[in-house]
């Protein structure tokens, strides 16, 4: 019917130039000319398909017409509510009236409640003791006229005001219409043969390509949406968590470094060497380069010496202290090394100071000059990195694994300003309601698990640990004795699991991830 239709208007164009009105036009298969709507629309449809290959140009013209609703349908067969009472009433004092009761049985409840209004209106009908009666002894039903007429013709000769009156009464309904007048395009032919969408291998092979007629490329179409790509969940919620940070006056460490020496990731912390962590079935081991190059000799010596025979107002751990066993190679089981380092470096200008005093006394400076400051300043500082863990996979635990960790270092901190600090943390993060639980670290002392109620879970769950690092770790590597550290860490994949309702860690990361949670889903945390 399409390309049918097609051909017969390019046909009509071949021999007339120009077709004014598309309502002249026979379709195939009928014999009426195509006045109605539905035959417009099917006009339509093929002057935009011959258009978009520049063959035809087209004009659309509007026309509105009324048809008749249900009611006025009746009407228009029946005659009008007020004719029919009219009909049923006898003359003037020659029959007995007619009351309102009988008429409603005589004529149906419609007619005679909005009849007896506009009969009275026109004169026609008037009361007569208890009933009513005929006024006139002929009428003309104008109403059911105008609607035969527009049943014929779609419009009347009476004018807007009628139709008007007649669409206030919802007896006709207005129609909107277009018909269209169509010339000749820039391409025009009488062949239907649709052009070409695609360049071909086979036409580039045969040369059919030369004399192919392609599609014109409509540059203005939006075309379909790219895929591109999304930020993973674990993602999200670390720059939601980093941002929390940064909003708070933190730095973010350095920690691409991976592999850590036994030194930084436990014995500078006063992990004992004996300490469970450190075994083959938790931590990984390096095979090859197998052992890291000293630290600093004489930091090395006293964190050494602390170990195995205390200081700073320990005992230490009483046990032999091996140099194979803080040299070994391992990936981190903790960024707390990096923390480790960076806690260091930050010592390094209280030395770096307390050799300047000295070496001024020695040059006879006044000692009132000296020793009012010690060099050290205040740091806050994060990171959010992959640790790794010798564990047995499950829904809840992988071999690696992300951690988020902080250190705050100041004069004269208590626990309370932890607790203070992580109330606030939290609850940047969403999460109003936290209590903290006393628990052991071989570097914290005291130490704080963190825990936290889920509304969605209802129940508490552990969200972080926390705790002030031990004068054992701080003192060594030259701090004033006045300086206290806090340190407090939690794993990202937890509150990520939480936040988009997932109960097993494999389908967070590696192929079973769903990639359309990836790209519909929010970064919010709880």
């Amino acid at each position: 019917m399409a390309e049918a239709l097609q051909q017969l208007i390019l046909d009509n164009l071949q021999a007339n130039e120009v077709i004014h009105d598309t309502r002249s036009v026979i379709l195939p298969g009928q014999s009426q000319p195509a006045t109605s709507h539905e035959d417009q629309n099917l006009i339509l449809g093929a002057l935009n398909s011959l258009t978009s290959r520049d063959m035809i140009t087209y004009d659309t013209h509007e026309v509105f017409s009324h048809a008749l609703s249900p009611e006025g349908s009746q009407i228009a067969q029946q005659g009008s509510h007020e004719a029919r009472i009219w009909s049923a009433l006898p003359e003037k004092g020659q029959g007995t009236p007619v009351t309102p009761v009988q008429l409603k049985q005589l004529v149906g409840d419609e007619a005679a409640k909005v009849g007896q209004g506009r009969a009275f209106k026109n004169g026609w009908i008037g009361k007569d003791g208890n009933g009513l009666v005929r006024l006139v002894a002929e009428i003309r039903d104008t109403t059911q006229e105008d609607l035969g007429e527009i049943l014929a013709t779609g419009t009347l000769k009476s004018g807007e005001k009628v139709l008007s009156d007649l669409r206030k009464r919802k007896l006709i309904l207005q129609k909107k219409g277009q018909w269209f007048t169509v010339k000749k395009g820039p391409n025009f032919s009488t062949s239907t043969a649709k052009p070409e969408t695609d360049l071909t291998v086979d036409m580039l092979t045969s040369g059919s390509w030369k004399t192919s007629t392609f599609k014109k490329y409509n540059f203005e179409a939006e075309g379909i949406p790219t895929a591109g790509g999304a930020l993973h969940p674990l993602l999200k919620v670390r720059e939601e968590i980093r941002n929390i940070f940064l909003e708070m006056g933190f730095s973010e460490m350095p920690t691409s470094c991976f592999v850590e020496s036994g030194f930084w990731c436990f014995d500078a912390l006063f992990v004992p060497q004996q300490h469970p962590a450190r075994d083959l079935q938790d931590t990984f081991y390096l095979s090859d380069p197998t052992h890291s190059l000293s630290p600093q000799p004489d930091y090395y010596k006293r964190v050494a010496t602390t170990h195995e025979h205390g200081g700073y107002g320990s005992t230490g751990y009483r046990a032999p202290w091996s140099d194979e066993e803080s040299k070994k190679l391992l990936l981190r089981t903790h960024t707390t090394a990096s923390s480790a380092y960076m806690l260091y470096k930050l010592a390094a200008e209280c030395r770096g100071k307390s050799s300047q005093d000295k070496e001024s006394v020695a040059t006879g400076a006044s000692s009132a000059n000296i020793g009012s400051q010690d060099g050290f300043r205040p740091a806050k500082l994060f990171s959010i990195d992959r640790v790794f863990r010798n564990e047995t996979m499950d829904a809840t635990h992988l071999a690696e694994f992300h951690q988020v960790e902080g250190v705050v270092a100041d004069r004269g901190l208590t626990l309370a300003d932890l607790i203070g600090f992580m109330r606030v943390f939290f609850r940047k993060m969403g999460i109003e309601k936290v209590r903290f639980k006393p628990a052991y670290n071989p570097y914290t002392e005291p130490s704080l698990e963190i825990f936290a109620f889920h509304p969605l879970l209802d129940k508490w769950v552990e969200v972080g640990n926390s705790g002030m690092f031990r004068p054992e770790m701080l003192e060594p590597m030259g701090f004033p004795k006045d300086v206290r550290v806090h340190g407090w860490g939690l794993s990202l994949e937890r509150p990520t699991m939480i936040r988009y309702g997932i109960n097993n860690i494999r389908t967070l990361v590696g192929h079973k991830v769903p990639l359309e949670n990836i790209e519909n889903s929010a970064a919010v945390l709880f």
